[in-house]
């Protein structure tokens, strides 16, 4: 016997830009009535855990509009059609932090926010050994900051890191490189 819950009936594109796409679906809810589902869809996005030789983090400071407020983060960013996640994590930390990695590896992934979007958030740790020149978008005005893990802790505790994404990619982060360690 064939399902028909959450069948979709039709979709229709709201609006778009490079990176993402607005859509309403008609789909069949599990009463059998008809409803309307508002999601977006994305190539993906990264997020780097970048590490000091000194074994600080390396994060960004920015003021975030629809927060009107500053908001720190670790690097990372949408993914550009024709772009594999690992170029885009590499492409992300240079830009919003001149950071080079010596090593950049994949640690995780996690969906943001799955009652509105499909994306996939590809986690990444990244040693870093040198650092060039910031090439920030003209949306973007980033102050590079260092903490320490015990400081990061403590900010998500606090709530100065807010960031659920940062809040995420750190948990990933802390299991994989802590935790398993114990």
């Amino acid at each position: 016997m064939e399902c028909n819950k959450f069948g979709r009936i039709s979709r229709k594109l709201i609006d778009k830009n490079p990176y993402w796409k607005y859509y309403v679906d008609e789909y069949i809810l599990p009463n059998g009535n008809i409803g309307k589902y508002y999601h977006i869809e994305t190539n993906g996005s990264v997020m780097i855990v970048p590490v000091l030789d000194n074994g600080l983090f390396l994060m960004t400071k920015q003021y975030r509009y629809l927060d009107k407020r500053f908001s720190y983060e670790f690097p990372g960013g949408g993914v550009k059609s024709g772009t594999t996640v690992e170029e885009a994590a590499r492409a992300e930390l240079i830009e919003e932090t001149g950071a080079i990695p010596s090593e950049i590896v994949p640690i995780g992934m996690f969906n943001p926010f799955n009652g509105v979007t499909s994306e996939i958030c590809n986690v990444f740790y990244a040693k870093i050994s040198n650092f060039v020149e910031q090439h920030l978008d003209e949306s973007e005005e980033i102050e590079i900051m260092k903490f320490s893990l015990e400081d990061i802790v403590n900010m998500i505790r606090s709530g100065a890191i807010y960031d659920g994404m940062t809040i995420s990619a750190f948990s990933i982060y802390y299991v994989s490189h802590i935790l398993a360690k114990q």
